[in-house]
């Protein structure tokens, strides 16, 4: 079966917060938005990322805990931007920019909803 998209959700307590994080850091700009889910939309790629409210009726119950087992990865031109923008943010930064050993630069930001997000760019 041919896939025709891909679309991760996070599940949110903080929609607000959540949509500024990826919106600030990234270029993503906000294609739809309601009181309960965010859509987001990479402007030059068409990529997309969706925030929906942990309290809509869609989310099971065993899925609106912090999340684990997973990660997102985003790869950039230049880690060290956003790496600066992170920090004039004020958003949670766990490992600032360290080159890895198959050849990225990254750093690891927590978003405001627990997820842990690897930002990378070629060496």
């Amino acid at each position: 079966m041919k896939i025709d998209r891909i679309l991760i959700n996070i599940c949110s307590d903080h929609l607000t917060k959540s949509r500024d994080f990826y919106t600030h850091l990234f270029d993503f700009e906000v294609g739809y938005e309601s009181d309960w889910f965010i859509h987001l939309v990479s402007k030059e790629k068409g990529l997309e990322l969706g925030i929906i409210s942990k309290a809509y009726d869609a989310v099971p119950a065993s899925f609106k805990n912090t999340p684990t087992g997973f990660y997102i990865t985003i790869v950039v031109e230049d880690v060290h931007q956003i790496y600066e923008l992170a920090k004039a943010e004020g958003f949670d930064i766990v490992s600032e920019p360290a080159d890895t050993f198959y050849g990225q630069r990254r750093i690891l930001l927590k978003d405001p909803d627990g997820a842990l997000v690897d930002v990378s760019s070629p060496n």
